[in-house]
C-alpha cells in the first residue's frame, strides 16, 4: 500500500488529509501534526523549516510521498525539501494560480510570516487581479479550538472594507487553516463567495506524482 505523509502544524492540516482519505481510500494517510511547533511554523520560513525538517526525519525515505499541508512551508521550503532529498518524493499546497483576469478586487486571507517572503510578493505580481492581502494569525489558534464565531470573522472583515471602500466578492485562502471556515466565510460575506484554496489541485498532483487514479488509489502505468 502507498504511504502518503500529511505534515503541518494545526487544524488545517487535519482538514486536508480528511480530504485526502476521502479522495484516496486505499492509501495509507500518516498525519504528522506538530501541534506543540505551531508557533514555530509561523514565526519565520526560516524556523519554519527546521521544525519541519525534525518531525520528518523519521519518514524521509520510508515513504512514498510526503506533502506540506502548509503554504509557508511550500512557498518557501519544498525546492530545499526536494534537492537535499533526492530520493524522497514531495508536494505541498501551491498558492493557487488563477489564469482569468477580473476586475473585480480580491482578498488573500495569510499569514505575516508567509506575506513578508519574496516568493509571495512575486505571486501577487502574477495575479492577474488586483489583491490585497488580510493576515489573520490571530485566527488560527480560535480555528485549532473551534472558537472563531461568525461575529469575530464579522468585525475583522468590516475593517478591511471600512479601511478599503469595498466588499470583495473572491477570497483566496493562502493558509490551510481557512478551509475548514469556508461555510462562515459564506454566511458573512455572501452565498455567492467566489473561494480558492489549494486542496484539490493538491490531491490531483499527489496522483500525479505517484502514477494513481484519483478515488482508487490504484497505480496508473
Amino acid at each position: 500500500m502507498l504511504k502518503i505523509v500529511v505534515y503541518d502544524g494545526g487544524y488545517g492540516g487535519e482538514a486536508f488529509a480528511d480530504q485526502l482519505e476521502e479522495s484516496l481510500p486505499t492509501v495509507e494517510i500518516i498525519r504528522v501534526i506538530d501541534w506543540r511547533s505551531s508557533d514555530e511554523l509561523l514565526k519565520s520560513s526560516k524556523s519554519a523549516r527546521h521544525t519541519a525538517l525534525e518531525a520528518l526525519r523519521p519518514y524521509i525515505g520510508r515513504v512514498d510521498l510526503i506533502i506540506l499541508a502548509n503554504h509557508l512551508l511550500t512557498t518557501t521550503s519544498l525546492k530545499y525539501f526536494s534537492r537535499k532529498f533526492k530520493k524522497q518524493k514531495f508536494i505541498g499546497l501551491k498558492l493557487p494560480e488563477l489564469d482569468t483576469f477580473i476586475a473585480r478586487p480580491t482578498i488573500i486571507l495569510s499569514t505575516k510570516a508567509l506575506s513578508k517572503t519574496i516568493n509571495y510578493h512575486n505571486y501577487l505580481f502574477r495575479l492577474r487581479r488586483k489583491a490585497d492581502t488580510i493576515c489573520l494569525d490571530d485566527w488560527l489558534p480560535l480555528i485549532d479550538d473551534g472558537e472563531l464565531t461568525n461575529r469575530m470573522i464579522n468585525r475583522e472583515l468590516k475593517k478591511f472594507y471600512i479601511k478599503h471602500h469595498y466588499a470583495p466578492t473572491e477570497v483566496i485562502l493562502a493558509c490551510s487553516h481557512f478551509h475548514d471556515i469556508v461555510p462562515n466565510l459564506r454566511k458573512v460575506m455572501g452565498q455567492n463567495l467566489k473561494v480558492h484554496d489549494s486542496f484539490e489541485n493538491t490531491i490531483r498532483d499527489a496522483c500525479k506524482v505517484l502514477k494513481i487514479r484519483g478515488g482508487t488509489g490504484v497505480k496508473n502505468y
